[in-house]
């Protein structure tokens, strides 16, 4: 059977497949957010404390994705549950790096004036100190972006679904077609996830002053 045929006899499967891995993904991302950025910006605030929970995270980092899989269905059992809480626990580090550096590089200059026209801490964080970091905060939202689109395919391991299913259950049988019905599509996406945020980083990203006069 040709993988041609295969994806006539089987879209919907691996459109459902896909449509989970989207969901698993996204809602990753999406809790790795709400905490990363928060505890970046807090971290910027609290030095000692910034390299304690970096290293931390960076130590979640260095650990391989089955091991930390196995840790999530040890304890918290098969399903979608243990394989969120394990990619948001991958996803967290890039953005919290990025966040955190991200405003500690902003030029005290920028700062010293925002307090020198009267702005108090919470309008110097929302209206300087965020707008000048996003460009880095969306460069950390992306890498760990495309890391969870990948490492998701593992979480079938432990029952969560999506395109992962397709792989190694194509892997188990030799299914050549199967295998690339779940790699394909995964590959598109994080290419896809990935281009998106490249535009929205462009999009954020502060241009050069260009000076009359200039060539």
């Amino acid at each position: 059977m040709s993988f041609a045929e295969y994806l006539r006899q089987n879209g919907n499967d691996v459109l459902e497949a896909l449509k989970m891995h989207v969901q698993l993904s996204s809602l990753s991302i999406l809790i790795a957010v709400l905490i990363a950025i928060p505890t970046g910006i807090i971290l910027t605030r609290h030095d000692r404390a910034a390299k304690a929970v970096l290293a931390v995270a960076g130590i979640i980092q260095t650990i391989p994705g089955l091991v930390m899989l196995g840790m999530g269905l040890m304890l918290f059992g098969l399903g979608s549950k243990p394989a969120v809480i394990v990619l948001v626990a991958y996803a967290i580090l890039p953005i919290i790096q990025n966040t955190y550096t991200g405003i500690k590089e902003i030029d005290i200059l920028y700062i010293e004036a925002a307090r020198g026209i009267g702005m108090s801490q919470s309008q110097i964080l929302f209206k300087v100190e965020i707008p000048l970091g996003l460009p880095a905060i969306v460069a950390g939202i992306r890498l760990s972006v495309v890391y969870i689109i990948s490492w998701a395919t593992l979480a079938a391991l432990i029952g969560a679904g999506g395109l992962g299913d397709l792989i190694w259950t194509g892997l188990s049988s030799y299914d050549t077609n199967m295998i690339l019905a779940g790699a394909i599509p995964a590959s598109i996406l994080s290419i896809i996830a990935g281009l998106v945020i490249d535009l929205i980083h462009r999009a954020v990203t502060p241009k050069p002053m260009r000076i009359k006069g200039d060539a």
